[in-house]
């Protein structure tokens, strides 16, 4: 183990479904149930599996190896690093006047729905509190049943899908980051304020996650006279190659290319193969597979060849060059280094969006009155207007509205060689 992680151990691993359990620096996991005795009736409220008096559990499943797994790593390093300085710092205090430190168990999905139900079940067996923050659509999606009949919490999970904040379908569930319709809908309205005429081709993902930014770039170019959609295709999330796809769609001579992908390799042999077609189209990237160090900066991607690369945000990026000069910046980096294997300036941006996942739940700790799964989601459904870390002007955490998850305003940005930068028009 690096010795970065000196101050976290592994506690299990289960080769049969991929599990790496990690905890947290200074997390002894303890038998004291939190009950402090007395007759049930008019003591504290019994606590639920995974909190006793001095530690809470919670669970993350997502994508540690296989093709997803640099973005899918972040979504634990981040929470890691918050929680290492945290538990050292020495823990939390939460609503009951309790301080505790939390214990994060990560578990390896490979981005493959049936491994993540699985590992929720060894979640349940395990005793987390609590589950949530990992990546993926389809891998959350393969155990939100399960935890609604489980009554686990699956909570702030990097998925766009809208299912996972409709109180009524998903009672035990909010997402963190903005639906995919909302990313898709941002760049659509972007383009079609442009003064010119675009054709646009699409490539996405045959999933909820390709159809999500579809449906929102198309309900958002609706009536917009300047645009023409000449030709969408998918692809399987469990392909190797899109080379046919891209090379129909570079028949079309589009100047605007849509590519709604969520796996990462896919990304970088697209951009690859485009520029070797000789198609030279801007693109629109999803935030979550649009990262300078982890995609655009790749050897052999050629990112300055087409006219704009352009994608949505709600966070800073720790790649920023004036990141690590600001004091959250680099205690942000010096936490990374210290309790994660992380190597330099994370290349993804799931890194700062774990953080801010771990910065919300410690707000839902603080309210918890009671030591309670139940007590847990009532505070943690109240959080409004709260300005988390990292978040850029105007992105505020709201866990309040039906039908939205914890971030619902995005920026559209432009790459312009380093980075991003917000992107006023398309073109400018």
């Amino acid at each position: 183990m690096s010795t970065l992680r000196k101050r976290l151990r592994v506690t299990s691993v289960v080769a049969g479904i991929g599990i790496v359990a990690v905890l947290v620096a200074g997390c002894a996991r303890g038998g004291d149930t939190g009950d402090s005795g007395g007759d049930a009736s008019e003591g504290p409220a019994e606590a639920s599996p995974g909190i006793t008096d001095t530690t809470l559990t919670f669970g993350i499943t997502s994508p540690l190896t296989g093709a997803t797994a640099g973005p899918g790593n972040c979504t634990v390093d981040g929470a890691l690093a918050y929680f290492g300085v945290k538990n050292d710092e020495g823990g939390i205090e939460f609503g009951d006047g309790k301080t505790r430190t939390i214990e994060i168990k990560a578990y390896d999905d490979a981005y493959d729905p049936q491994k993540a139900l699985a590992n929720f079940q060894q979640m349940v067996s395990d005793g987390v509190f609590a589950a949530g923050v990992g990546l993926g659509t389809p891998t959350n999606r393969a155990w939100r049943e399960a935890a609604i009949d489980e009554g686990v919490p699956q909570v702030l999970v990097m998925t766009g899908d809208p299912i996972f904040s409709d109180r009524a379908e998903s009672p035990e569930q909010i997402g963190l980051v903005p639906i995919y319709q909302q990313e898709g809908g941002a760049f659509g309205e972007l383009l079609a304020s442009s003064s010119d005429d675009h054709k646009v081709a699409i490539l996405s993902q045959n999933d909820d996650y390709g159809n999500g930014y579809v449906e929102g770039f198309m309900d958002a170019i609706e009536g917009a006279d300047n645009i023409e959609v000449v030709k969408a295709l998918t692809y399987e999330a469990t392909d190797t190659s899109v080379d046919a796809q891209l090379t129909e769609l570079a028949s079309t001579g589009a100047d605007v290319f849509v590519n709604a992908m969520s796996i990462t390799p896919l990304v970088i042999s697209s951009l690859k193969k485009t520029e070797e077609l000789g198609w030279k189209p801007s693109w629109f990237l999803p935030s979550n597979t649009s990262s300078p160090g982890g995609i655009l900066q790749q050897p052999d991607v050629h990112a300055d060849v087409f006219p704009g690369i352009y994608t949505v945000a709600f966070s800073q990026s720790a790649a920023s060059p004036t990141f690590a000069d600001s004091d959250d910046g680099k205690a942000f980096l010096d936490a990374i280094a210290k309790y994660t294997n992380q190597e330099g300036v994370p290349a993804f941006p799931h890194c700062v969006w774990s953080w801010i996942a771990a910065a919300t739940l410690e707000q839902a700790f603080t309210k918890m009155e009671e030591p309670t799964r139940e007590s847990f989601m009532e505070a943690l459904m109240s959080i409004k207007d709260y300005s988390a870390p990292f978040m850029l002007e105007g992105s505020t955490i709201d866990t309040t509205q039906d039908g939205k998850p914890a971030v619902s305003a995005v920026q559209v940005q432009k790459y312009n060689g380093k980075g991003y930068a917000p992107a006023e028009s398309f073109g400018g």
